[in-house]
């Protein structure tokens, strides 16, 4: 398993361990969270959460960026109006995060956090919000439908049994392939790599390192990697706020500007921010608007879709929804050491019920369905071990709304070097996966790679549970594999070729 804070024990309980309601001395909080048992301390679970809620708080200001931007058929935004309410989506997008976050943490009991999904907001701004007669209200209110269903698979049970059925092997690769996952957002998401005309992608925006961000991003990445090997505690945090202060320094005394791409004569700005600028004008507090709230539609949703055309949105969302969370459930647990002997993960019927209540949530408060997010593993890294952190996680997201300008401050350059770190830690559980048997290795490669080449650990996920059953059936082994992974597997290929089923019946 992963090396846990370096500054502490091995994460988990140690083989001495009683449980936490027989020691003496110990404080209510500690005994609900189980912080002694788990082998962590308050310091720590408050550091985690810091840590996973600076790695999340992009979304703070992406989530708004894709769907707060995009009109829908009326030519309306969410929050209402003709012209866009980003200020709303912001706050909207904190709220829920925060409110589920906590859910999480003080029902779970488990270090991860929740905010709005990516990609699914993209495929609700992109796909959904545009087609004919429908409104950002009914479009919520198909994410709602889909929080629904996705929440009756959990309480009857199926959910859980989808994730007994994976193999340990797989669950394995789909750690590892997370990994690599977070890694390259990281890489990415700081301009470090970028896309190319000749490549796919290229270091950094011609080739070669350039640029004071980019300068920001490896001080923080070098800093947090010395301070981890010198088990300094609070590594990964002491780099993200070095980093931060670093970065606002460079713009107040060479005001770079926020990134722009180069187009046609207009040379751009490739030397600034990739997203957040390290700078904040005006007053850092601001009262929320929760504009967004409750304009839920569902029955419009389903009218301007049509029966058959709003069933294979709902499915398309929840079967991204389905996996992404096993798969990230997975990942954090894996990074604290929190999966048993069988493969299980503590509480996982209630973790699987949160996240299905986050798209419910999603839909309710006009901000997308919400999820679990992999940058939780960040905090874990910090060695959170216990839901105190996805309470960190919450209550600093609830505080945003209020103080959004400060949340805006911290650059991907600052932040993103601790999905890099969290990724070298999560790659090294590729050594219990055994490459020597072509029914694991294969399943396993696909597993891995599909993630980050695909974006989406919904792929990855998906092509290596389809080429296990294939090698099984092919192999003649096809009764030793669970029903529910041919099930599965038969989902993952309609849902690869959802785009095709979408023309068809859209």
């Amino acid at each position: 398993m992963q090396q846990a804070d370096p500054s502490s024990p091995p994460s988990g309980s140690s083989p001495t361990a009683r449980p936490t309601a027989e020691r003496p001395g110990l404080s209510g909080l500690d005994r609900y969270f189980r912080i002694t048992e788990r082998g962590s301390t308050l310091a720590r679970e408050v550091r985690g959460g810091l840590v996973t809620f600076v790695a999340m708080s992009y979304i703070v200001v992406l989530n708004p960026l894709i769907i707060g931007t995009v009109p829908d058929s009326t030519g309306h935004f969410l929050g209402g109006g003709t012209e866009p309410n980003l200020p709303a989506v912001a706050a909207g997008t904190a709220l829920i995060a925060g409110l589920l976050s906590i859910f999480m943490g003080t029902w779970s009991k488990f270090p991860l956090a929740l905010a709005a999904g990516l990609g699914l907001n993209a495929y609700l701004a992109y796909s959904v919000a545009p087609l004919p007669g429908m409104t950002w209200g009914g479009a919520m209110g198909l994410v709602l439908l889909e929080g629904v269903v996705i929440l009756l698979l959990v309480l009857t049970g199926f959910r859980r049994a989808v994730f007994r059925a994976v193999p340990p092997f797989l669950k394995t690769a789909m750690a590892v392939g997370i990994g690599l996952f977070i890694a390259f957002l990281g890489l990415y998401n700081a301009k470090f790599v970028t896309t190319a005309a000749g490549t796919p992608v290229q270091l950094g925006n011609d080739g070669s390192l350039t640029g004071w961000p980019t300068l920001v991003f490896v001080t923080g990445l070098l800093l947090m990697i010395v301070l981890w090997v010198r088990k300094v505690p609070g590594a990964i945090l002491i780099a993200i706020v070095v980093a931060t202060g670093l970065a606002m320094l460079l713009e107040r005394v060479l005001h770079l500007g926020a990134f722009t791409a180069p187009a046609g004569d207009d040379p751009g700005n490739p030397g600034g921010w990739a997203m957040n600028v390290p700078a904040v004008s005006g007053s850092v507090i601001q009262v929320p608007d929760f504009a967004t709230l409750f304009t839920v539609d569902p029955v419009g949703g389903i009218t301007a879709a049509g029966v058959i055309g709003a069933s294979v949105i709902v499915f398309s969302l929840l079967l991204a929804d389905f996996f992404d969370t096993m798969g990230t459930m997975v990942g954090v647990a894996s990074e604290a050491d929190l999966v048993d002997e069988d493969g299980d993960i503590p509480h996982s019927q209630r973790i699987l019920v949160v996240d299905s209540v986050g798209a419910i949530a999603g839909g309710l408060g006009g901000v997308s369905s919400n999820t679990s997010f992999v940058e939780s593993t960040t905090g874990v890294a910090e060695g959170a071990r216990t839901g105190l952190a996805a309470v960190v996680v919450g209550l600093a997201f609830l505080a945003s709304t209020f103080f959004s300008p400060l949340v805006a401050m911290v650059p991907y350059e600052a932040a993103t070097p601790a999905l890099v770190m969290v990724g070298f830690l999560m790659m090294s559980q590729i050594n219990e996966i055994d490459f020597s048997d072509i029914e694991i290795a294969l399943p396993a490669f696909l597993t891995i790679i599909l993630m980050p080449f695909a974006y989406s650990i919904t792929v990855g996920m998906g092509a290596g549970f389809i080429m296990y059953v294939l090698i099984r059936v092919v192999r003649g082994k096809a009764r030793e594999v669970h029903w529910l992974m041919y099930l599965i597997s038969a989902l993952f290929i309609a849902y690869f070729l959802r785009g095709a089923l979408e023309s068809l019946l859209l």
